[in-house]
């Protein structure tokens, strides 16, 4: 009996030397880095309007509210080109936008950049797209993305910019 409670006496004290497990380091990639080249992938479509937002206002505009109106919008394009395995007509699909009631619309739609912030970058030092984001009419945004996994491209990137209703 006097061994079997030195055993749990030492196993006790044992246990508390160990030291506790140290802490996982949590690096959370921020979202516009995160890559859209994978079938679970979804923008950060706050994140997105927040960054589009900030550029417009140091350029003396407003910001743009996410209109899930225009979030469908984008989502159904980025779907198409994704099945379609190429990029769209931003005409065509601003046309679409303008017979369906959307006013003053404006898009940017593009494929092959994976993250948010290569197509923003990108979409920045494109003087059409540019025209896009600082399009003064804009109050509205909507923004989504496709991947294909099979194709030339990978993601397929729909931005819409419109004015208030």
């Amino acid at each position: 009996m006097k061994r079997l409670a030195t055993l749990g006496l030492t196993a006790i004290a044992l246990a508390a030397c160990q030291s506790a497990p140290a802490p996982r380091a949590t690096s959370q990639t921020p979202s516009f880095y995160v890559s859209m080249a994978k079938a679970d992938a979804a923008v950060d479509a706050a994140m997105a309007r927040d960054m589009i937002s900030a550029y417009r206002g140091n350029k003396g505009l407003g910001p743009l509210t996410l209109d899930p109106a225009l979030q469908a919008a984008a989502q159904a394009e980025a779907d198409a080109m994704a099945s379609a395995d190429k990029p769209s007509s931003a005409d065509a699909f601003k046309s679409r936008l303008a017979a369906s009631g959307v006013k003053a619309p404006g898009a940017n739609l593009s494929a092959g950049y994976h993250t948010l912030a290569e197509a923003f970058s990108g979409w920045r030092e494109s003087a059409q797209h540019n025209r896009v984001l600082l399009d003064p009419q804009a109050s509205r945004i909507g923004i989504a993305t496709a991947y294909t996994p099979n194709s030339k491209y990978k993601v397929y990137w729909a931005l819409v910019v419109a004015a208030d209703r």
